[in-house]
């Protein structure tokens, strides 16, 4: 299943994913979100989505491994795939018939949002 995750660039933005090739995917206080990264599996398709500055889509990335041995600490190791060819700004996601009904618009707050592979097509191909 893949997800997209929201960053804040001006904290930590896709560019420096990409400086670091890879990081821990933490600072996630809500219970839901939580849930989510515990349940990701190693190799999962992932959307960066910057919130607050730019609201957009900006990049892919993957999940490297995840140990959930902590329940309310998992900690999930991500690494950059790459740069979108185009942004996809929030206005453009919200407008978009496949988000219809998505919980990314009923639960906006949340940092980690599972997506289906239709929306994520459509946020990764120019």
């Amino acid at each position: 299943m893949p997800y997209l995750l929201k960053t804040e660039p001006n904290k930590y933005s896709f560019d420096d994913l990409e400086r670091d090739g890879e990081t821990t995917w933490d600072g996630i206080a809500n219970n839901q979100a939580i849930l989510y990264l515990r349940g990701m599996k190693k190799g999962e398709k992932l959307v960066i989505y910057h919130s607050n500055i730019g609201k957009a889509a900006v990049g892919t990335a993957k999940v490297v491994s995840v140990d959930a041995t902590d329940p309310r600490n998992p900690l999930v190791r991500i690494k950059p795939v790459k740069r979108l060819k185009q942004e996809k700004s929030l206005a453009e996601i919200r407008a978009a018939a496949v988000f219809h009904d998505s919980i990314l618009f009923r639960q906006f707050r949340l940092s980690v949002v599972p997506i289906t592979d239709e929306q994520y097509d459509w946020l990764t191909l120019a």
